[in-house]
């Protein structure tokens, strides 16, 4: 299993929306002072773990996540777009129970102007695609969003889409997966 690249999933830290109520979704987003702290820690819990790679979303609240946390270190730390939360559309910003209300409907509906869940999970699958490519046997962090983790547990986990986006999320120190790159992940996009 040294093909194997481990995957560490993190989510970006606590949020000024977050603590008002409000989906993000593509906006940029900052850390609250809570979500900085938070993120200081997260640098101090993965510091001696063997993270060869960090791979965030380039949404601002992740990006800062990311700095914040990794910053200071060596480990080198990639920006992609593919690991954004879902695309609202003109949600984008609404408060957080809006969004809740709509998830059911939205696996494969888009949101009005945006995109579905399945949209998001393409995304997902395709930065998985990629980010095998020369890490055969290393770990690597990704920094994301709700939508990314729900991508890696139906990609990764085999979970139906349906009920993962079903169930709450619950916040936790990380979650982790192992991506064999020899089975392609875009197949499982559209199951």
């Amino acid at each position: 299993m040294t093909d194997v690249v481990r995957i560490v999933f993190e989510t970006h830290s606590l949020t000024v929306d977050n603590e008002r109520g409000v989906a993000t979704g593509w906006f940029g987003g900052a850390l609250s002072a809570q979500g900085r702290a938070l993120a200081r820690e997260l640098g101090e819990r993965r510091r001696d773990d063997r993270i060869d790679a960090v791979f965030s979303s380039d949404l601002a609240r992740a990006v800062e996540t990311a700095e914040i946390a990794f910053g200071p270190t060596d480990i080198p730390v990639f920006l992609d777009w593919r690991l954004r939360e879902t695309d609202y559309g003109q949600l984008n910003g609404a408060p957080a129970d809006a969004i809740a209300v709509e998830r059911g409907r939205r696996v494969d509906v888009p949101f009005p102007g945006g995109e579905s869940y399945r949209d998001a999970v393409g995304r997902v699958a395709s930065f998985l695609d990629d980010v095998t490519d020369g890490r055969a046997g290393e770990r690597v962090l990704l920094i994301g969003h709700t939508a990314t983790r729900w991508a890696l547990d139906h990609l990764l986990d085999g979970r139906p889409l349906e009920q993962v986006v079903a169930a709450a999320f619950d916040w936790r120190e990380g979650w982790e997966y192992d991506l064999d790159p020899s089975v392609r992940t875009i197949a499982g996009a559209a199951a």
